[in-house]
């Protein structure tokens, strides 16, 4: 009797082994697709850096041109 329950005791802790062992591996995988999916969107908001850094300069741009184009405008009196 005693060594039928000693060997169910013994069955049960390794089910409660092999159950948590499939949840350690399953941590394991959802930290690996976390850690991806924030490099993933430090990536985008670097590019959204990158995207408004340009549009900056192509306004700074825009705005030369207009300053010329009111200069000539002035000299050839247009305006």
């Amino acid at each position: 009797m005693n060594d039928t329950v000693d060997n169910l005791v013994v069955e049960h802790l390794k089910r409660f082994q092999a159950g948590q062992d499939r949840i350690e591996r399953k941590m394991e995988e959802m930290t690996r697709r976390l850690s991806n999916l924030e490099a993933g969107q430090a990536s985008i908001i670097q590019h959204l850096g990158h995207l408004a850094s340009a549009d900056a300069q192509q306004q700074l741009a825009s705005d030369g041109f207009d300053q010329r184009l009111e200069r000539i405008e002035r000299r050839l009196e247009l305006a």
